[in-house]
């Protein structure tokens, strides 16, 4: 296996791109995965990332993991604005790698699955490319899989502390900020499809979060599939021992998911 990390940032030497590639590379032409680990915007929690990208090259997927900014350096559009430049990495670099420049997911969980919600609703947004030197629509993903996603800023189900590193104090309780980044207002018919999995008790993100994305999704007539499991709660990440909460039935999210970017092949 190739294990390569990258900066992404001349600003901030935190902000890294870590590639895991297994198998043959000549002649390859493997689906992609970039992985955004949660953590509330605080951190880039580990279990959320590289055990991602070793069940998922294990599965014949290249797969790429995002430090993205946090804490202080979390402002909206940053994050987004980085996951662009991963994905311009994964897209300049398919031959080194053998990479399919046509099929690269994007997955995220918990406030990663927001960062991977925000790529897949707003990739086409103008102040992505007047911040980056990238053509039109090089950012956009296939498809997405967000795990017990950040989704909403309304206030009845928000996941408050990840708005608050998002925002600002400052402009937390600014409504216009607020809806700016709230995933199910930013539905368009530019929107990806999407693979959205969370467990109903789960008490760190309210479940409503993924029902309301299915819901906008809904509206728009995006393709989407949508597991909510009957027990379990935040931060299930793989659903194995030493990596998140044990449960083999919630476990089978990875297959499903698997088998739900597989319909992508071309």
């Amino acid at each position: 296996m190739i294990i390569e990390k990258f900066s992404l940032s001349e600003t901030n030497p935190a902000v890294t791109l870590t590639a895991y590639i297994s198998g043959e590379i000549n002649n390859a032409s493997r689906p992609s995965v970039l992985i955004c680990p949660g953590g509330g915007y605080r951190i880039c929690a580990f279990l959320e990332g590289e055990p991602y990208a070793l069940e998922f090259c294990a599965r014949g997927y290249n797969c790429f993991v995002l430090e993205y900014s946090v804490m202080g350096a979390a402002r909206f559009p940053t994050q987004l604005i980085e996951a662009s430049l991963a994905m311009k990495f994964i897209r300049d670099n398919a031959e080194k790698y053998g990479t399919n420049k046509d099929e690269i997911f994007v997955i995220g969980s918990s406030a990663g699955g927001h960062l991977a919600a925000m790529l897949g609703t707003m990739w086409h947004k103008n102040f992505i490319y007047d911040a980056t030197d990238m053509p039109y629509g090089y950012n956009k993903p296939t498809g997405m899989i967000l795990c017990y996603p950040v989704i909403t800023s309304d206030k009845k189900y928000a996941h408050e502390d990840s708005f608050r590193k998002l925002l600002g104090s400052d402009r937390l309780s600014d409504d216009s900020a607020r809806k700016s980044v709230s995933i199910e207002r930013n539905v368009t018919k530019k929107t990806v499809p999407a693979f959205i999995w969370h467990t109903r008790p789960d008490s760190g993100v309210n479940v409503m979060n993924s029902l309301l994305l299915a819901d906008a999704l809904s509206k728009k007539n995006i393709p989407y599939e949508l597991h909510i499991y009957p027990e379990g709660g935040h931060g299930m990440g793989l659903c194995q021992k030493n990596f998140g909460s044990d449960n083999a039935y919630n476990h089978d999210w990875i297959r499903c998911a698997e088998h739900w970017m597989r319909s992508f092949d071309k």
